[in-house]
């Protein structure tokens, strides 16, 4: 056995970091803008800030938060936004995500 073989793990990108949910997104659409997924949606429950995370379908970053076409520090419940991700999370209409601190 390799003695190194723990330090050569591939990341397969960034990790939940709290193990409770705080928050609740439900995906209206998606699209990509330069490179980075776009997810507009609602929030069910909960405040989501930029460094946040979202899981489902995968495990993403919120990058930015644009609310009306203008960037926010945060979004609470029942706005409609869209969300840039670093990172990307295979997602449909009608999904809801769950939201972590990180």
């Amino acid at each position: 056995m390799d003695i190194f073989k723990r330090f050569r793990r591939k990341v397969n990108g960034p990790e939940i970091a709290s193990r409770h949910h705080i928050g609740k997104f439900k995906v209206v659409g998606t699209t990509h803008i330069l490179g980075k997924q776009v997810l507009r949606g609602v929030v069910l429950e909960g405040v989501i800030y930029p460094g946040y995370k979202l899981k489902g379908g995968g495990i993403a970053l919120v990058r930015e938060i644009r609310l009306q076409n203008r960037r926010v520090d945060f979004i609470v419940e029942h706005d409609e936004a869209a969300l840039v991700l670093e990172g990307v999370l295979k997602v449909k209409e009608g999904d809801i995500l769950e939201v972590y601190r990180s």
